[in-house]
């Protein structure tokens, strides 16, 4: 079995002592602290039983003090404690010694990816520092700038731009990702960054976005900069921006359950009315499209009953439906035969934002669970040859959807019209092309089911100890070492797992080429100006007023 050829071993760092507590891990000794820092990738060399030896990589997952100088020589100010070191013979400047945890990830083999050699390490071995082009070399399953790969940002515990983070697109789409943050930490950011990664040539990707709140209208600046065209072929990403008032979804696109939810709260017999009505409608018009009318004259149909003289009587029931039905009618969001299609959103080369911050979270999940499932079913029927390219429904290249705010659409303990078709495209979407991303600040609110099924995760600043919990149980990839790290992460910085990289990794996100649109509003700043705008604003009030005066007094004054 191949395997990647070792670079030559850096100067070791410390010396292994044993085995851990787990039996996938070890410990070595050093006095070398400026190296030691959790997360850190280290090796020791290994000689195998076909005698071919090889590095087997490691990440630092706990650091212990376990030797010192007496703790009167730190009591004293007055003593450098190097300098003492330095007198009684110690190598390093720092006098303590310390006891170093390492989770063993294994070798690297090009097409297996890294394979845990189940040997733990002879006590008296050597621990090294992995270099930075080993690194680059086998955390990344694409290198920078090949087609499938998304530079993402570089190593955080590196020098910046040293280890540059490649993820595999291919896996980052067709297994479903999650951005997990909580608020100001940064995720809008990453996604933004992710989402030029997609657009730019090498990749071309097709892009949905359900925005709610208006966050990424800057990417349009991808229009015309010269990061994303490519001179050979012309090619351009194209950035669809659509507002409210371009958001429409045709009623017959619709299922019962959507209409109940538009709707204002029903009795139990206006309900069973309701669906009576709307499966006759469907009966007669299955293939068809129909509207708010077609649907009232159904429910009319159904609450019609004879009086003892014959003649055909509307109940209370479909009257009370009518006038409902009729506020539905005069939605803008919901038309008789206006459509956002499939072809209308999707295109290789192209983003389109849903600008959703003026539409109430029902309509938001109405809206949102009406277009995945037509996405859905079409990939399903063009990859099955059941429609052709004059169909508007047509779509013959994988997609990829990116929800914001995704407790919104798929909560953990709430009915939700998202939450049922979400779950079936993220467990059967791999097979028709069709990839979901779920950004979200509260991931204890999001449902644990949806959750497991993103393959690929980001991680950013999380204390809320729930969402934290939430996170333990929902996402396996991340080692609880660097889940421990949530916490103390800064804005940028990014924990990324699963199958879009080798093995988790601590990342700092590189800037965006566009600007971010999610920035919080700075209120000292706004509130200056407007007072002192304000106050412009009343002394020139107050001058108006004087300066007619005066001048009426000049007048009379020539005219004595």
């Amino acid at each position: 079995m191949a395997r990647v050829q070792p670079e030559a071993p850096t100067h070791a760092i410390g010396t292994v002592k044993g085995p851990g507590e787990t039996g996938n891990q070890y410990v070595f000794i050093t006095a070398n602290t400026q190296q030691i820092k959790i997360g850190e990738f280290v090796s020791y060399r290994l000689a195998t039983e076909d005698h071919d030896p090889c590095d087997i990589l490691g990440k630092i997952s706990a650091c212990t003090l376990v030797d010192h100088l007496p703790d009167r020589i730190f009591a004293d100010t007055e003593i450098d404690p190097s300098a003492i070191a330095s007198l009684i013979g110690f190598k390093y400047a720092s006098p303590e010694i310390y006891e170093v945890a390492v989770d063993v990830v294994g070798y690297f083999h090009p097409s297996l990816g890294f394979i845990n050699p189940r040997q733990p390490p002879k006590p008296g071995a050597k621990v090294c520092l992995v270099d930075d082009l080993t690194l680059c070399r086998i955390l990344n399953k694409k290198q920078r700038g090949e087609v499938g790969s998304a530079t993402i940002g570089s190593l955080l515990l590196r020098n910046r731009d040293a280890v540059p983070i490649n993820l595999d697109v291919k896996e980052l789409v067709s297994t479903h990702m999650a951005i997990l943050a909580g608020t100001g930490s940064g995720k809008s950011y990453t996604a933004g960054v992710l989402i030029e990664e997609l657009l730019l040539p090498h990749n071309r990707a097709a892009v949905l976005i359900f925005d709610p709140h208006g966050e990424y209208g800057t990417l349009e600046a991808m229009r015309g900069h010269p990061a994303f065209s490519c001179p050979n072929d012309g090619y351009a990403p194209q950035v669809k921006i659509l507002n409210p008032d371009q958001i429409t979804i045709r009623v017959s696109s619709l299922n019962y359950a959507d209409i109940q939810m538009l709707l204002p709260e029903m009795s139990d017999r206006q309900q069973a009315i309701l669906r009576k009505g709307f499966n006759a409608l469907l009966g007669k018009k299955r293939k068809s499209r129909w509207d708010i009318n077609d649907l009232i004259f159904e429910v009319y149909a159904a609450d019609t009953t004879q009086d003892k003289n014959g003649n055909e009587q509307a109940g209370s029931s479909a009257l009370a439906l009518e006038w409902k039905l009729e506020k539905l009618a005069n939605s803008p969001y919901f038309h008789a035969f206006e459509h956002l299609t499939p072809q209308n959103l999707f295109e290789p080369g192209q983003v389109t934002v849903l600008q959703m911050n003026e539409i109430s979270q029902e309509e938001q999940q109405v809206i949102c669970a009406a277009i995945l499932r037509q996405a859905s079913q079409a990939r399903m029927n063009t990859l099955k040859e059941n429609i052709t390219a004059e169909d508007e429904n047509y779509l013959p290249y994988p997609v990829f959807i990116l929800l914001e705010e995704a407790h919104r659409f798929a909560p953990a303990h709430e009915p939700s019209r998202c939450k049922a078709v979400l779950r079936t495209i993220l467990s059967e979407g791999r097979k028709f092309g069709l990839g979901v991303g779920l950004i979200t600040q509260r991931p204890g609110k999001l449902d644990s089911d949806v959750l497991s099924q993103c393959m690929s995760q980001f991680m950013m600043r999380i204390v809320n100890p729930v969402d934290q919990d939430s996170l333990k149980y929902g996402v396996e990839a991340a080692g609880r070492d660097l889940l421990q790290e949530l916490p103390a992460l800064t804005k940028g910085q990014v924990i990324i797992s699963g199958m879009c990289v080798n093995t988790p990794v601590l990342c700092q996100v590189r800037s965006r080429l566009t600007a971010h649109g999610g920035e919080t509003l700075d209120a000292p700043d706004l509130w200056r100006q407007y007072f002192q705008g304000h106050r412009l604003r009343e002394r020139a009030a107050i001058r108006a007023p004087l300066a007619g005066r005066q001048s009426a007094a000049t007048v009379r004054g020539g005219l004595d």
